[in-house]
């Protein structure tokens, strides 16, 4: 009797402790949870700054429509396209207002940087019915200038893939031309075959160099290639929204296609056991840790690629479950800001330190970054 009591109360145990594990393995991708956290972290920031106009103040005063502010407003738009709060709209509206549609840099910039809020401008000219022209016609006036020329080198470090290209097919179905989207690849080719030297991408490793002084012999800590998380995350977002635009039948559809699922098997090994993907993709020793913006723009990227059947649902599904799991569960705090966003840079040492406490210089690219990803995620079906 006294061996079946102990078999019994070791059965129980084993049976608690795998309810115990599952609940802390469990996936926190269901649409409301999701939703949940979305709102949670964008009430934080929409709170904090009510004047969507109001200058950014770090170590220096910019205009709040530069890149890091309108990385955030696409983020913002990917929100209300699951959640179509009115607030949110105003919030979008009240930012081109405030800057009256136009750029960092006048309409005669040439910088991806300064053409970034353009995706923004572009996207609330459609939701209003293309009833303001105003809205459009700066960011339009600096590409047809860029176009007016053969210069096609701009896009000299990496960010600038995802910082413009957006735009360049916006444009062109927009106006059903398809120029915009032949200057878009003629700018992307020379990025990823002429700048560096040779190209800021490696197709052996299928990943990017940040800019030319990454390309080797530059090399990390642990003697391999420098690849930037974030900065490779910003060429799988831009790539994930190019395909989601780009009429297939585009002569360069299959190469955006190739190099966006190339990037993303090289990137599954590369997942840390704790769902992250590290600053220094190739040297985890190298300011190894937990990192919010990277990670994010990778879940969006993958997430994005499962919801139209681009790739394998059972290989990226659970690579994406333990990477937002990771992101929602341990990156947001209570308040809605988000812990472990490296700062401003474009590489592993820059940001530092990165923590679950410090604040970044901006916080608002590394929102915009959560927010994407979390779009893609409440869409996925489980």
């Amino acid at each position: 009797m006294k061996k079946i009591r102990i078999i019994s109360t070791f059965i129980f145990l084993l049976v608690i402790a795998g309810c115990s594990s599952a609940k802390k393995t469990q996936t926190i991708t269901g649409g409301n949870e999701v939703l949940r956290v979305m709102r949670l972290t964008n009430k934080y920031f929409m709170d904090k700054w009510p004047d969507a106009g109001k200058p950014i103040v770090t170590n220096q005063e910019r205009p709040s429509n530069i890149w890091t502010r309108s990385v955030y407003y696409e983020g913002l738009m990917a929100l209300y396209s699951i959640d179509k709060k009115k607030e949110y709209y105003e919030y979008a509206l009240q930012w081109g207002e405030k800057h009256g549609w136009g750029l960092r840099g006048g309409a005669n910039t040439r910088n991806a940087d300064n053409q970034s809020c353009g995706q923004t401008y572009i996207d609330m000219y459609l939701l209003g019915d293309k009833q303001h022209p105003e809205w459009v016609k700066d960011i339009k006036a600096s590409v047809d200038l860029m176009m007016a020329t053969n210069k096609v080198d701009d896009w000299n470090w990496i960010d600038a893939i995802q910082m413009a290209m957006p735009v360049f097919v916006k444009l062109g179905n927009l106006y059903q031309d398809t120029s915009y989207f032949g200057r878009m690849y003629g700018m992307y080719a020379f990025t990823k075959y002429k700048h560096g030297g040779n190209g800021l991408y490696n197709p052996v490793d299928k990943l990017w160099w940040r800019d030319k002084d990454f390309v080797p012999p530059y090399k990390e800590p642990n003697g391999k290639n420098c690849y930037w998380s974030r900065g490779n995350g910003w060429v799988v977002a831009a790539l994930s929204r190019i395909l989601s635009a780009l009429p297939k039948t585009d002569p360069h559809y299959s190469e955006y296609l190739q190099d966006y699922k190339d990037m993303l098997s090289a990137l599954l090994p590369l997942q840390r056991e704790d769902g992250y993907w590290n600053v220094s993709l190739h040297d985890p020793d190298h300011f190894g840790g937990k990192e919010l913006s990277g990670t994010s723009l990778f879940v969006y990227g993958m997430a994005w690629g499962i919801n139209n059947n681009v790739i394998d649902k059972k290989i990226y599904l659970p690579v994406v479950q333990k990477a937002w799991n990771a992101l929602a569960r341990e990156c947001v705090r209570s308040d809605g800001s988000l812990g472990y966003v490296q700062g401003t840079g474009k590489e592993p040492k820059d940001g530092q330190p990165v923590s679950y406490d410090h604040i970044p210089d901006f916080e608002d690219y590394g929102l915009g970054c959560f927010l994407l990803a979390g779009s893609e995620v409440f869409k996925l079906k489980n």
